[in-house]
């Protein structure tokens, strides 16, 4: 029996699955290309950890948790991945950061 009859008797369509293929390699392509930006926060000698605990789970919809841990992260290496996305999401968030007295940028 030859490949074409033993796939059409277990129902298998190779043209499909070369379809399928095809679109999967462009999807993982286009995830390829988003571009992924952090929000770094960087520690300073002005802000209390409450001014930006609070501040991050205002800002950034931290939990308390997430919160308490990054800013534990920022004293005792100097910064912080506090966010990621795409720039323009992230681009507000840093502002608003910033106008709280933090010292944060998008990289």
């Amino acid at each position: 029996m030859g490949c074409r009859k033993i796939c059409k008797l277990e129902g298998i369509n190779w043209n499909m699955m070369s379809t399928i293929e095809e679109i999967s390699e462009e999807l993982l392509l286009e995830e390829e290309t988003v571009q992924q930006n952090e929000i770094v926060l960087f520690n300073d000698e002005v802000n209390t950890f409450d001014h930006v605990i609070n501040t991050l789970m205002s800002v950034c919809e931290h939990s308390p948790e997430q919160a308490e841990q990054c800013s534990l992260i920022v004293h005792y290496k100097g910064k912080c991945t506090v966010k990621t996305g795409e720039y323009e999401e992230l681009k507000p968030q840093c502002s608003k950061l910033l106008q709280a007295g933090l010292s944060a940028e998008i990289v």
